[in-house]
C-alpha cells in the first residue's frame, strides 16, 4: 500500500529539494498547506511564479532586481567609490541590516570552488574589473571565511592590485556573546591578526 497519494507524494518530493527542508519537514508542510484555503495557496502559489517571471539580476551589480539596475545601484546617496564585493545576492541583506555600509555591492555568483567546476568565467570577475574605471577608490572583499572565500579573495586581491584602488577585507574574528575557551585555533588567529585599537 502506497503511503500518500500521488499528488501528495509529488508536493512532498519537490518540497524536499529545498535547500534545508527533508522528508519529513517537507511532508509537515505539505499538511499545513492541505489545512489552508484555496485562495491561500493560490497566493503562494503566484508570489512562487512571480519571482521566476518578475526578478532578474541588476545590469550593474547582479544584485536580485525587478528593473534593469536594483535599488542600491539606482540611488544617489549611495557611496560611488566604494565596492563591497560578496558571493551571493543574500549577502548584501546582511549588511543592509546594519545600516552602516552606503556605498555598492558586486556580487560574484559564488566562490572559486575546482572541485565543483567553479572557475574564474563562471563568477562575474571581468563585470567587476569593468566597474574599476567609473571612479571607484575601494574594494571591500566580502567573500565567506572558508575554503572556497579565502581563495576568491585571494585571487580577487591579485586581479585588483595594479588598479589604483585601496583593497580591503572584511574584519573575521569572535562573535558577541562567546566565551573564548569555545572558539577554535583558526577563529582565534585570525581574530588576534585583525586586531584594532582600543576605542
Amino acid at each position: 500500500m502506497k503511503k500518500y497519494t500521488e499528488s501528495l507524494q509529488i508536493a512532498i518530493e519537490e518540497l524536499s529539494k529545498l535547500p534545508g527542508i527533508g522528508q519529513k519537514s517537507a511532508q509537515r508542510l505539505v499538511f499545513y498547506l492541505l489545512k489552508l484555503n484555496k485562495d491561500e495557496v493560490q497566493k503562494l502559489s503566484d508570489s512562487l511564479i512571480a519571482i521566476k517571471e518578475k526578478i532578474k539580476y541588476c545590469s550593474r551589480c547582479h544584485n536580485i532586481s525587478e528593473s534593469d539596475l536594483c535599488d542600491i545601484c539606482s540611488d544617489p546617496g549611495r557611496d560611488q567609490s566604494i565596492i563591497c564585493v560578496v558571493e551571493e545576492a543574500s549577502d548584501i541583506i546582511a549588511f543592509e541590516k546594519t545600516g552602516e555600509y552606503h556605498g555598492l555591492y558586486h556580487v560574484l555568483g559564488g566562490a572559486l570552488s575546482p572541485l565543483d567546476g567553479i572557475g574564474p568565467n563562471d563568477l562575474t570577475i571581468q563585470e567587476l574589473l569593468n566597474r574599476m574605471i567609473d571612479g571607484v577608490k575601494e574594494i571591500i572583499i566580502a567573500t565567506n571565511p572558508d575554503t572556497e572565500g579565502e581563495a576568491t579573495a585571494l585571487y580577487l586581491y591579485k586581479l585588483i592590485t595594479p588598479y589604483d584602488v585601496t583593497i580591503t577585507r572584511i574584519a573575521r574574528g569572535i562573535p558577541i556573546g562567546t566565551d573564548l575557551e569555545y572558539m577554535d585555533e583558526l577563529t582565534l588567529t585570525r581574530a588576534m591578526e585583525g586586531r584594532l585599537p582600543f576605542k
